[in-house]
C-alpha cells in the first residue's frame, strides 16, 4: 500500500525576495571550482561554559546544504544567514555534478568529517545525491528535499517522472545546450555538459524573481553532466532516515505532480509553497521553516 502524507501544510505566496547587492555579488563571485564552505558561528567566540547533561541534550544539529544542477551553493545565501543567526552550524558542499555515484561519494566523504547530528538538505538534483550520500553515515538524522528528486533504487533523473504521467515540467532537450566534455566519471571518459538555454532559464528555473536576478542565475549556472542525468540510483537512504519534502507548486523544472509522487512513497513530512524551482532564492522563509522542523525532530 502506498503510504499517505504524514504532515501537509501549504505556504501562502510570499513576496518576492530581493537578493540585494551583497547576495548578487556572491552569486557572481562563485566559479565552477567553488570549494566546500563552512559557515562559522559568531557564538563560537563567546566564553565557554561547563557542559551539563541539559546543555548537551540541546546541541543543535549541523545543517548541510547540497545544491543541485544549474546552481551553486550561493543560492542558499539567505538560508545560511538565517540559520547561522539562529545558532545552527551550517556547511555547504559544492556538488560536482559529474555523476550520481561519484557526487554522492564526494558528499559522503565530507559528511563523515562532521561530528554530531546532521540535517542533510538537497535541492533539485541534490536530492538524488543526498538519497545516496547519507548511506553509511549514522549521524544523518533527517533528510530534507527542497524541490528535489528522491529516487528509488535503479531510477535516474531521466526515468523517474515520465512526462505523460507527470506533466508540468518545461525542461526538454530543445531547451538545453549540449557541450561535449571529458569526464573521468563517465564510461570511456567522454560525456556532455547540459546547460539550460539562457532564453528559457527564467521560465524553467527562476520564474519568481526579477529578470535581472534570473539573468544572473542563468549566467552563473553550473552544468549537469549527462552521466549525472542518466545514472541509476542505489538503495535510498530515505527508507531508513526520516524525510521532509518541500513541494514547489509553480515548478517548471520538476513536475509538481512528480514531486508529490516521490514525497508520498517515502512517507515524507510534506509541505507546499507557490514557488518556481529556485525556491531557496525566491521563497527562503519556506525553506528555512521546513529545515527548522527537521532540525527540531533530530
Amino acid at each position: 500500500m502506498t503510504p499517505k502524507f504524514s504532515d501537509h501544510r501549504r505556504f501562502p505566496r510570499s513576496s518576492r525576495h530581493a537578493l540585494g547587492l551583497a547576495a548578487a555579488a556572491a552569486v557572481l563571485s562563485v566559479g565552477l571550482g567553488a570549494s566546500t564552505t563552512t559557515v562559522a558561528l559568531a557564538a563560537s567566540s563567546t566564553t565557554a561554559t561547563p557542559a551539563t547533561s541539559a546543555t548537551s541534550a540541546k546541541v543543535k544539529p549541523t545543517i548541510v546544504l547540497v545544491h543541485g544542477a544549474w546552481a551553486d551553493s550561493s543560492g542558499f545565501n539567505s538560508e545560511i544567514t538565517t540559520l547561522t543567526r539562529l545558532g545552527y552550524p551550517v556547511v555547504t558542499i559544492a556538488n560536482p555534478l559529474r555523476g550520481l555515484t561519484s557526487d554522492a561519494d564526494y558528499v559522503r566523504t565530507r559528511l563523515k568529517t562532521i561530528s554530531g547530528p546532521i540535517v542533510l538538505v538537497g535541492h533539485s538534483y541534490g536530492g538524488a545525491v543526498i538519497t545516496n550520500a547519507a548511506r553509511g553515515v549514522p549521524n544523518v538524522k533527517s533528510l530534507v528535499y527542497v524541490a528535489a528528486f528522491s529516487l528509488q533504487k535503479d531510477e535516474s533523473l531521466a526515468s523517474v517522472l515520465p512526462a505523460d504521467q507527470y506533466p508540468g515540467s518545461h525542461l526538454d532537450p530543445t531547451k538545453l545546450d549540449v557541450i561535449p566534455v571529458a569526464n573521468p566519471a563517465a564510461p570511456g571518459g567522454q560525456d556532455a555538459d547540459l546547460y539550460i538555454k539562457s532564453a528559457d532559464f527564467a521560465d524553467i528555473f527562476a520564474g519568481d524573481v526579477s529578470p535581472t536576478e534570473a539573468a544572473l542565475e542563468a549566467t552563473t549556472q553550473r552544468p549537469l553532466s549527462n552521466l549525472a542525468y542518466t545514472e541509476k540510483s542505489g538503495d535510498p537512504a530515505w527508507s531508513s532516515i526520516p524525510s521532509w519534502d518541500l513541494i514547489t507548486l509553480d515548478d517548471h523544472a520538476i513536475s509538481p505532480l512528480g514531486q508529490r509522487f516521490m514525497a508520498k512513497r517515502m512517507n515524507a513530512h510534506t509541505e507546499t509553497v507557490q514557488s518556481a524551482h529556485d525556491v531557496m532564492i525566491s521563497h527562503p522563509a519556506a525553506v528555512d521553516r521546513i529545515i527548522l522542523e527537521a532540525a527540531a525532530a533530530s
